[in-house]
């Protein structure tokens, strides 16, 4: 499975887990409230980042999530965009180190 991965950064972490659940047709399968929320569809890899002092609004990364990738890597492309490429255990592994209090569940949705 491939799907494409952004990251944004949002001024409100409740009213963009309001929003973007509504859009996405599901609740996030991982979040820490009021700092981190992910979602998964059959195509996207969306998470949400609210964070002191960090410019909301904008991308704050994009990939891609790929079950074919060795581990992760980062590259910063020609406009100044940083790509991560990971599969979804390394993603998985990344957040438990960087929000251990953080809340995971098996969704995927599908057909989103």
């Amino acid at each position: 499975m491939k799907r494409f991965h952004i990251s944004i950064a949002v001024p409100d972490y409740a009213a963009a887990v309001t929003d973007y659940s509504k859009r996405l047709g599901a609740s996030p399968c991982v979040s820490l409230e009021g700092r981190y929320a992910l979602w998964r569809t059959d195509l996207l890899n969306f998470s949400i980042s609210c964070k002191v002092g960090q410019p909301a609004g904008v991308v704050r990364h994009i990939g891609f999530e790929d079950d074919a990738i060795q581990g992760f890597r980062e590259e910063t492309d020609s406009a100044g965009i940083v790509w991560e490429y990971f599969t979804k255990e390394t993603q998985m592994e990344e957040i438990h180190e960087k929000f251990p209090k953080a809340k995971f569940s098996n969704t995927t949705v599908t057909g989103a």
